[in-house]
């Protein structure tokens, strides 16, 4: 049987990293665009110490992320009312269309995470929600 009969199994590593719209830095593996995937992706992201995100929704979409070092937090819910903190270890999940604002807690560390969502493509089905940014000016801007 040949292997292009039929769907073919793969290895690979991150690609380079590139900044997305959130301002965050994600190294895509596992995506529409590396693979062919219908329905997930899969990459690794880096938020530098003290970053934050920008306001933003995954439209549709529903994430999943595993902490794999450092220290990550996040305000979540239609007027980010509510809080969460994650460690290495943790896995956090996000509804599908829930706004959220992501940061590292971390002065001097960066917070490194595994991020796979159900839309097959690194970037489409994020929504910057720019309305929400002024929400927690206590946490510093990227950037």
């Amino acid at each position: 049987m040949s292997e292009n009969s039929g769907p073919v199994c793969r290895v690979l590593r991150a690609a380079e990293p590139f900044i997305g719209k959130q301002g965050f830095s994600y190294a895509p593996a596992i995506s529409a665009e590396t693979v062919g995937a219908t329905a997930i992706h899969m990459q690794l992201l880096t938020m530098p110490p003290g970053a934050r995100a920008k306001v933003h929704k995954h439209e549709a979409h529903e994430t999943a992320i595993y902490i794999l070092s450092g220290v990550g937090a996040m305000y979540y819910g239609d007027r980010l009312e509510h809080h969460l903190v994650s460690r290495a270890g943790d896995f956090v999940y996000i509804p599908a269309n829930v706004p959220h604002l992501p940061y590292n807690t971390s002065p001097t560390e960066p917070c490194i995470a595994v991020v796979s969502r159900t839309d097959p493509n690194e970037q489409e089905s994020v929504v910057l929600l720019p309305e929400l940014e002024a929400l927690h000016p206590e946490i510093a801007e990227i950037g």
